[in-house]
């Protein structure tokens, strides 16, 4: 039998908040036999240092090996942004990376018609925007070894590192993505300073130079946002390392009109973690304002990815997309005093679901 047991992380923050929503809507699937999982929750970060002294408990671990998807909210705290950092909030969300040997994160870039307005840039220059963003999440400057303070702590050094084997694999996902797609790939690296981006670009060539359905071509970093920017419509598929996917992908988020629009995957050959890509928002958390749509798609891609349901991940972007076009927004997105509070938002696309998906 295959596996259909899931893991929910909420986290920290507004973590819990969107997590609820999203299960409003994972409960609605269930109930009524649409798809069939269970599921179980499990801490991580903040959170798991108060209830476990670790940001990254053992059971949890269990827990994550033996699921077939993980759905996480969020991770980080102000209370804990003294700790050294094995015992930061987000050395639970790197643990989870590098056990599990999540080394693809998928970061789909697109907006939604009523959303155009809200960007910052110009409406033709985003209007048909569809990108996704392939970055190396498991190694680069995040993981390299040695790193620390010295002198006192009056000095810090990091490590940046990657193996030929590392940039091959993810070389290679992007590939496979890039076929389904456009057949257009743009690396973005730092080739003309960084040994390491040296290593990338000749990985890079020689992956996709077996492969004739497929192009790539070369950006520096700097280069790379300016032209996100400016012309984000020439991109379709962006491969790159960890660091530089980071920025990049939170720099594109903006395009669509608010962070907390965008969900993003984080896969292994065996594990999958889907999570949206904004933060913890502790500023905000516990106030019933954060938007959780980006929360709820990444509830979309773990079907599409993980159950091979597509059709469900469809229904759900359709319903988020009837929902502000019905002109009701979370805060985050509205240009008045007026918007929709978390709880409602989640509500709404309840309703919405109900309406369009029958038991």
């Amino acid at each position: 039998m295959m596996n259909n047991k899931i893991l929910l992380l909420p986290g920290d923050g507004v973590g819990p908040e969107i997590m609820s929503e999203t299960v409003k809507l994972l409960d609605y699937f269930i109930d009524n036999n649409i798809i069939d999982i269970v599921y179980e929750y499990a801490d991580i970060g903040g959170v798991a240092i108060d209830n476990h002294g670790e940001p990254f408990p053992e059971d949890t671990f269990e827990k994550a090996k033996s699921s077939r998807a993980i759905l996480l909210g969020a991770v980080g705290t102000k209370k804990h942004d003294k700790n050294e950092n094995i015992m930061k909030p987000e050395s639970g969300l790197l643990a989870l990376r590098k056990k599990l040997d999540l080394y693809i994160n998928l970061r789909p870039i697109f907006i939604f018609q009523n959303l155009i307005d809200k960007s910052s840039l110009k409406p033709d220059v985003i209007k048909d925007i569809d990108l996704v963003i392939v970055r190396e999440l498991v190694s680069d400057i995040y993981f390299g070894e040695p790193r620390g303070f010295i002198e006192d702590n009056k000095s810090a050094f990091n490590t940046m590192r990657y193996t030929e084997f590392e940039v091959e694999r993810i070389t290679e996902y992007a590939v496979k993505l890039s076929k389904m797609r456009k057949g257009k790939i743009i690396s973005v690296d730092k080739a003309n300073v960084l040994e390491t981006s040296q290593l990338w670009r000749r990985c890079v060539d020689d992956v996709v130079s077996k492969q004739s359905e497929v192009t790539v071509n070369h950006m520096y970093i700097d280069n790379a946002a300016m032209q996100l920017v400016h012309s984000p419509n020439q991109f379709d598929v962006i491969l790159t390392g960890n660091l530089f996917g980071d920025i990049l992908s939170d720099e594109a988020s903006m395009l669509t009109g608010s962070i907390g629009m965008l969900p993003s995957a984080s896969l292994s050959d065996n594990h999958a973690v889907y999570e949206p890509i904004h933060g913890s928002a502790p500023d905000i958390a516990g106030k019933n304002l954060v938007n959780p749509i980006a929360m709820i798609l990444s509830m979309g891609m773990m079907f599409e990815y993980s159950f091979d349901r597509k059709d469900l991940s469809d229904t759900i972007k359709s319903i988020v997309n009837k929902v502000l076009n019905s002109n009701k927004f979370t805060r985050d997105l509205s240009n008045s005093s007026e918007y929709v509070t978390t709880s409602e938002m989640g509500d709404l696309l309840l309703d919405e679901l109900v309406r369009n998906v029958k038991k």
